[in-house]
């Protein structure tokens, strides 16, 4: 399941995308637009400067820009980088994980299958596409 914090950072993005004119938009602006609390989205913004998605400046004139064009973003990546990684199974997620029937596991293909399915459709969609819907 996708979280709260995964679809606001689509929201915000769309936002940034729809409202880019070269100018830096602030929270406060995509809060209302968007009806999230500020103080929620400043650390959903945090999260996404950290991970490149945005630029963030403070001070009059302040807010947040896309650092690439609309669409050179995938909502996959906004996804993974807010959620990690989009796996169904432990065993699929953790690197780490041991199970003790992963040779013998007849579920696993499909499960792999299945993660494999969510990851192409949300890499094949940008932001570019919502912005256009």
């Amino acid at each position: 399941m996708i979280s709260t914090k995964g679809r606001y950072a689509i929201r915000v993005m769309l936002d940034l995308a729809k409202n880019n004119e070269g100018n830096y938009v602030p929270l406060k602006d995509i809060a209302e637009r968007q009806e999230i609390s500020k103080k929620y989205l400043e650390i959903i913004v945090k999260e996404m400067v950290t991970g490149g998605l945005v630029t963030g400046a403070s001070g009059k004139g302040g807010g947040y820009k896309l650092n690439r064009k609309p669409e050179e973003y995938t909502i996959g990546e906004i996804i993974e980088l807010m959620e990690g990684p989009l796996n169904s199974v432990a065993c699929l997620t953790n690197r780490n994980f041991e199970c003790p029937r992963i040779d013998s596991c007849q579920t696993l293909p499909m499960w792999k299958e299945f993660d494999q399915v969510v990851h192409d459709f949300f890499y094949s969609k940008t932001l570019q596409d919502l912005v256009n819907q």
